[in-house]
């Protein structure tokens, strides 16, 4: 029987006029991973911090076994400026000692790229002061992860970590055997790590067990008996439920939901997008031109990110971008959004950049806009515009639209200069959105977000007709709202990802492999490329990913006409026999694809 690490009975807390917690009542024990989830400000991070007793109750009691080894990363590190960074997470240890300890190896490794600490100055001898907030917070996770603990409390940990960083962060946390309670707004992570969620709604804590998939079903069943009045959140849930199900069924290893009873839940829940129909709309909107990259080289001073890519980003292309640090993903948007803004007058280092006269660009940037701290909400949204076409039928006033993104009419009449910094956030999306852009580029949009924002972002974004372009290290986002994914693998290159982000992974563990190898096994140089060949290459590339959009497109209709014929055997044997066939080819042009990847 599980040992129970730590209790909490009947715990309350009030913050002004305000019930955080009210009555809570929970146990960890031993092997428990349990993610906690719920809006920004209904009391996540409080309830972590009194479980870890960092933080007193009103009321109630918070008990832990004895001799209890606890971890706790909160979103502020308690790092010493002064030290280094061998000092703050080795300690005293010998080379010889540290490095023959395989998990300090993996955990070094996993979270910095390597044992000598590639892109600190001075490796593990760093000093502390002087570096970024992400920098600090890696350190702080790594001090965390190296020592033993019974427990691991952890506030955001997938915060400043890449893609590569966060799929080794779910392993390691799989692997280990300490209990896990996370706060994290990053679904595929915890859909990864966790089997019990906690939501914490006014007030309450509502306990599912399970992942996030698992969680998603529970709720929309429990608000379903419950007969809600929230339908628009039901709604919600149920559209990334069919999501889930349809879209991605092998996203958790041990699915525990009845699969009967979430298909019956979601049977008349159409797919999140009608693609074809947005194509249409979007290229009406914007022509045939949107963007057009020809031989274009990007530089950050003196550092060459990208060089010689000819791209183009179609009317109503959702396009993911992923890659390491440093590899050039903001400087690409922002060169193309320089062209944008000034007509075409303002070009990269090399080649051109053509963009569509009917291109109205929306640029969500990481940093967050100054605005005037005095106006309110609703009039920061209005001064943009009052209402808002946001296609298919859709129009909402600026009040509407605000209430979607969690302002209710209370909340729209709070200064600006009130408002958190993920509320801040949630308000630059909004103006941007009222402004009827038809294209979209959004750089890292899901920081500060909490995941009911995310998915009212989602829905938004599913009607929405344009070209859009996400950066993101939120896997799970970047699935949910886009078609295709590109990756900047380091190599001054811009390569199309048939497989996703799980291809952008292999690949770069294949390359790291490489690089391990090199001084060993020294690769014979390979054959010059003609300027002529590379061109006919790129070319044939964009004619294959052209190819391959429609194989998508008809492979979705293929779905849809066996749901609609299940009971007629002979119709669904040739549907999925035309299904087998796209299989084939989609997999021949793949293999193509790849084989060109490496001339263009």
């Amino acid at each position: 029987m599980a040992v129970n690490l730590v209790n909490v009975e009947n715990v309350s807390k009030v913050y002004g006029t305000r019930a955080l917690l009210d009555g809570v009542s929970l146990g960890v024990s031993e092997g428990d991973r349990i993610g906690v989830v719920g809006r920004n400000g209904d009391g996540k991070t409080t309830l972590i911090r009194m479980l870890a007793k960092l933080e007193e109750a009103d009321s109630g009691r918070v008990t832990h076994s004895g001799g209890l080894h606890l971890g706790v990363l909160s979103q502020y590190d308690s790092l010493d400026p002064a030290a280094t960074v061998r000092h703050e997470v080795i300690r005293d240890m010998a080379d010889h000692e540290w490095a023959g300890n395989a998990k300090i190896r993996d955990v070094l490794t996993g979270l910095f790229g390597g044992l000598d600490l590639p892109g600190f100055p001075k490796g593990l001898d760093t000093v502390i002061g002087p570096l970024s907030g992400g920098e600090r917070r890696r350190i702080a996770l790594a001090k965390l992860l190296i020592a033993e603990q019974d427990l691991i409390v952890l506030d955001e940990p997938t915060n400043h970590l890449d893609v590569e960083g966060i799929a080794w962060l779910a392993q390691h946390l799989r692997e280990r055997r300490s209990a896990l309670v996370c706060v994290t707004h990053d679904r595929w992570f915890l859909d990864q790590v966790c089997t019990r969620m906690w939501d914490v709604q006014r007030g309450a804590v509502h306990e599912y067990e399970g992942g996030y998939s698992d969680y998603v079903f529970a709720r929309a069943e429990r608000e379903r008996i419950a007969a809600s009045e929230e339908a628009k959140r039901q709604n919600l849930v149920r559209k990334e439920l069919a999501w889930l199900r349809r879209g991605a069924p092998a996203r958790t290893s041990k699915p525990r939901f009845r699969v009967e009873a979430a298909n019956e839940l979601i049977k008349d829940v159409p797919p999140p997008r009608d693609s074809s129909e947005l194509m249409r709309f979007a290229g009406s909107r914007l022509g045939k031109t949107v963007f057009d990259l020809d031989n274009v080289t990007v530089q950050a001073g003196p550092k060459l990110l990208l060089k010689h890519v000819t791209w183009q980003l179609g009317p109503g292309d959702r396009i993911g971008l992923v890659g390491v640090n440093g590899a050039g993903k903001t400087s690409l948007l922002r060169a193309m959004a320089d062209a944008a803004r000034s007509q075409g007058e303002e070009q990269p280092a090399g080649g051109r950049i053509a963009v569509g006269k009917t291109v109205k660009l929306a640029y969500l940037s990481q940093e967050v806009g100054e605005l005037d701290p005095t106006w309110r909400v609703l009039e920061a949204v209005q001064r943009v515009r009052e209402r808002v076409d946001l296609g298919k039928g859709r129009e909402m006033t600026a009040g509407q639209l605000c209430e979607t993104f969690g302002f209710n009419k209370e909340k729209q009449w709070t200064p600006v200069g009130d408002l958190s910094g993920g509320e801040r956030r949630r308000l630059q999306l909004l103006r941007l959105l009222m402004d009827e852009p038809n294209v979209l580029f959004l750089d890292e949009p899901t920081n500060d977000l909490d995941i009911e924002t995310l998915t009212q972002l989602e829905d938004v974004l599913d009607g929405w007709p344009g070209s859009m372009i996400v950066i993101s290290h939120d896997r799970f986002f970047v699935e949910r709202t886009t078609d295709r994914v590109y990756a900047l693998l380091g190599d001054a290159t811009l390569r199309m990802l048939p497989r996703g982000i799980d291809e952008y992974l292999e690949r770069r563990h294949r390359m790291e492999e490489a690089a391990a190898a090199a001084p060993t096994a020294p690769v014979a140089d390979k054959p010059a490329v003609s300027a002529a060949d590379a061109r006919a290459a790129k070319k044939e590339l964009q004619r294959i990913e052209r190819q391959l959009d429609k194989i998508s497109e008809r492979e979705g209709k293929l779905h849809e006409q066996i749901a609609e014929n299940a009971t007629d055997f002979e119709k669904v044997a040739q549907l999925d026999a035309e299904l087998r066939e796209l299989a084939v080819e989609r997999e021949e042009l793949e293999l193509r694809w790849l084989e060109l990847a490496d001339d263009a």
